[in-house]
């Protein structure tokens, strides 16, 4: 790796794939640096490496990436896989870790496709072994191939339910029950924006074909439940909640839940790169314009780490923001980015028009978000529970980093990743506040976890 590129790009997803084979083609040095061990990001894993029987049953959407894969393997991209971020500042400088050696790179320009990860909703029991999100099992299915073996229950609201439901059910997974926590009310919510998804009608027809191949093969799906608990002692044993008014339990071992997905902004925080709440989506974005330029120079985000689009959506972004850090970098002038971008301006707002439905559709209600019970644990690195947090505001705390350092919610190893929503939820709503506009932890590095001989490891010829 050398120690300084025009264009280095973090995170080899369907937008950061589309970005470093635009950049190649129009002759910019271009790194591309990504924490796993083979490109396709979280929704196109283990790409290169899956049999074809397991890549039919993951579906067509799942087999796109093959080309944007191939594509970057034939671009003139140094490409530079297990490497994790652990920081970047405003002057571009990026701390990366590959293998056990530490180092510090610098870039003219630096793309962000870091992608999304899973809302972490508190519910009772979610901390059991046993119970674990739509996500990490879809995970395992792509990159290993493993199923569950004695059946499972899927719970919580998006898309990904049904269509993880759907591989599950092709692979031969007993399918226990599918508990759709979206609220009736979300249809009302959603309707006047059906107008618009039409446009996008054909991720509507295959959720449609989805659900009905579900239903054919006598898979349950329970609408409108609540109360989800996780039951057991050392481990997950059941779960109960509330159908129609009536309480019901399933015994189970495994239980996956999803509640949509939300911004990777962990670099973007600790860049210093300004965010937004977006009440739409219920989580923090950058703060970009058109091209993908956050409020910093220089530094770039594109794809779902920017805001939920999805994978074809990311990919138009990144060959966007590729485009505008090719401009930046002169390589081309404003007119030539301009006409080489109506094509994916085209397509990216035509994918758009589903968003606004999806976000309404699925909007979490705020009973989930912020209303756990004081026994359940909110931040699962420091054991701090939701009655914890809540004192704290009592006491006269009022924001998330006021609440950390009084109870440590948000130090451990996950620095925030899994409790940081939850807490501005409970906070905001402790607060009398409709909305956690105010309860972003501040984003420091090291943004992954690094060892004190990794970092000395920067200064080789100092011994004190």
């Amino acid at each position: 790796m050398k120690p300084h590129y025009s264009l280095v790009i973090i995170g080899a997803g369907p937008a950061g794939l589309s970005a470093a084979v635009v950049a190649a083609q129009h002759g910019v040095d271009v790194a591309l640096l990504d924490e796993q061990s083979a490109p396709g990001g979280q929704i196109y894993r283990a790409m290169e490496s899956i049999p074809p029987e397991r890549a039919k049953l993951l579906g067509q959407e799942y087999q796109r990436g093959g080309k944007l894969v191939t594509a970057m393997r034939h671009a003139n991209v140094d490409y530079f896989p297990d490497t994790q971020i652990w920081s970047l500042n405003r002057k571009r400088e990026i701390g990366l870790l590959s293998g056990k050696v530490t180092d510090i790179i610098t870039a003219d320009q630096v793309l962000l496709a870091s992608g999304a990860m899973e809302r972490p909703l508190p519910f009772p029991g979610w901390t059991l072994p046993g119970v674990m999100t739509a996500g990490a099992g879809q995970i395992l299915f792509k990159a290993h191939g493993i199923v569950p073996a004695d059946g499972v229950v899927l719970a919580g609201s998006g898309p990904l339910l049904i269509l993880l439901a759907w591989q599950y059910m092709h692979a031969g997974v007993k399918i226990k029950a599918i508990l759709d926590l979206t609220p009736m009310r979300n249809h009302l919510r959603a309707l006047p924006h059906l107008p618009r998804a039409l446009l996008a009608r054909h991720y509507l027809l295959k959720g449609m074909l989805y659900k009905k191949e579900l239903k054919q093969a006598g898979i349950s799906t329970l609408h409108n439940v609540n109360d989800l608990q996780a039951n057991g002692q050392q481990q997950l044993e059941s779960i109960s909640f509330l159908h129609k008014g009536r309480k019901q339990t399933i015994s189970t071992d495994l239980l996956l839940t999803h509640f949509g997905v939300t911004p990777q902004i962990h670099l973007s925080q600790a860049a210093g790169c300004l965010h937004h709440w977006d009440k739409h989506q219920q989580c923090w974005r950058p703060q970009l314009d058109e091209w993908g330029n956050s409020s910093i120079d220089g530094i770039l985000i594109a794809g779902d780490g920017a805001g939920i689009g999805g994978a074809r959506t990311a990919e138009h972004a990144g060959r966007l923001a590729a485009l505008q850090a090719v401009c930046a970098l002169g390589q081309i002038q404003l007119h030539e980015r301009d006409l080489n971008a109506r094509d994916d301006k085209k397509w990216m707002s035509e994918e758009m028009h589903i968003r606004p439905f999806l976000d309404a559709f699925f909007f979490i209600p705020s009973k989930l978000l912020s209303v756990p019970d004081d026994n359940t644990v909110v931040c699962r690195c420091e054991e701090v529970t939701a009655g914890e947090i809540r004192q704290a505001v009592a006491d006269g705390l009022g924001d998330s980093n006021q609440v950390k350092f009084l109870t440590r919610c948000g130090m451990g190893p996950c620095q925030g990743r899994q409790c940081a929503e939850a807490v501005a939820f409970i906070i905001a709503a402790a607060s009398g506040e409709s909305l956690p506009e105010g309860g972003l932890y501040r984003g420091r590095p090291p943004v992954t976890p690094l060892t004190l001989g990794q970092l000395a490891s920067l200064y080789p010829e100092e011994r004190e």
